[in-house]
């Protein structure tokens, strides 16, 4: 007769499997604290300022004005965060904005043409600026800052000498009103800005994110010497990087004039830090340590909201640029942080990698 089996040991859980879920469940919860704690600001600060103003912020004509006012600085912001993510900046953007605008009315009240064909080629103009300013990075090997910043200063001058310093300004006629619908029209109740804004956000979010060209561009950014050696042309992306962004201030340019309906050859520059606020502060969002296009929209909403209930308010007017310089210091050093953050945690490595992937069929 044998004898009966031993009784196994008690199974001891492994406190390291416990730490490891601890510390996988601690990522977990910072990941989605940076990627939606921007559009849970948003949603509080809705909430405070309903609460602080409910007769005039909670309203539908808030929600228009906000909705009318801040689209051309969220379309200027997303042609700001294109170059960024191939690791330049263009800082000829706002000058870029004020000599489209410019260059559209000139064309129509000075020079006659038709406003389709005058709004098409201040398009192809700013997309030419913008292949211009890639070329003069990438081949004239000059800094993404001192380049964008002359070549912006040039545009700058060329703005002034076409008004001769002066304002363009319509005829008795004023401009064609099929023009104007641009800006002024509304669809589905909303002033239509807030849809040119939300179709360019969804087409630059399908190219970065789920195409081969958006993750070549997203590894040019962050290591261009590794894009070089597996065989990415690093110069080429870069250039088609400033080349979208100038076509998209050619377009905001366009919005720019039907908006304003004269030619200021300043209004530009007032537009440069917003831009940048939000395309660096919407790195910190939906995907935290990269620029991308739904965090950059949902950081120009934080801009708008606050910036809002700040002039309900009652606030002096240097308050606007104080909030934009303080918001700008809080993008650039969250930023930092959750670039460094993906770093540690080896997201960068992962999604890098995806981008040289031999299904994607090479650049």
């Amino acid at each position: 007769m044998t004898a009966p089996p031993s009784p196994s040991p008690p199974r001891r859980r492994n406190p390291l499997s416990r730490t490891g879920r601890r510390r996988r469940s601690a990522r977990r919860a910072g990941h989605l604290a940076g990627a939606y704690g921007l559009l849970v600001l948003t949603g509080l600060l809705y909430l405070v300022f309903s609460l602080a103003l409910p007769r005039t912020f909670p309203t539908l004509d808030t929600l228009d004005s906000i909705l009318s006012t801040q689209s051309i600085p969220a379309v200027l912001a997303l042609a700001a965060m294109v170059p960024i993510v191939t690791g330049a900046f263009d800082l000829s953007i706002g000058y870029g904005l004020g000599l489209a605008h410019v260059m559209v009315l000139y064309l129509i009240v000075d020079a006659g043409w038709p406003w389709p064909l005058a709004c098409l080629a201040v398009v192809a103009g700013g997309t030419a600026v913008g292949v211009l300013n890639g070329v003069i990075v990438e081949f004239g090997r000059i800094d993404s800052f001192i380049a964008t910043l002359g070549t912006g200063s040039m545009m700058y001058a060329v703005t002034g000498w076409i008004t001769d310093g002066g304002r363009i300004v319509p005829g008795p006629e004023g401009l064609p009103t099929a023009f104007t619908d641009l800006y002024d029209s509304t669809f589905l109740g909303l002033p239509v800005p807030a849809f040119y804004v939300l179709a360019l956000t969804v087409v630059l979010w399908v190219v970065l994110e789920r195409l081969p060209l958006g993750r070549y561009l997203y590894v040019v950014g962050s290591n261009p010497r590794a894009a070089d050696l597996v065989g990415i042309p690093v110069r080429k992306y870069t250039v088609c990087a400033f080349a979208t962004s100038g076509l998209i201030v050619g377009c905001a340019g366009v919005l720019l004039a039907a908006q304003q309906q004269l030619g200021n050859p300043s209004v530009g520059l007032d537009y440069l830090l917003p831009a940048f606020v939000g395309a660096l502060l919407g790195a910190t969002a939906i995907r935290p340590g990269r620029p991308n296009p739904l965090g950059t929209l949902v950081a120009v909403a934080v801009l708008a909201v606050g910036l809002t209930g700040i002039a309900q308010l009652g606030a002096e007017f240097w308050t606007v640029p104080l909030f934009h310089g303080g918001t700008l210091l809080l993008a650039v050093g969250l930023a930092g942080y959750s670039a460094r953050r993906r770093l540690r945690t080896g997201a960068t490595t992962t999604s890098d990698a995806e981008a040289v992937t031999p299904e994607d069929g090479g650049p």
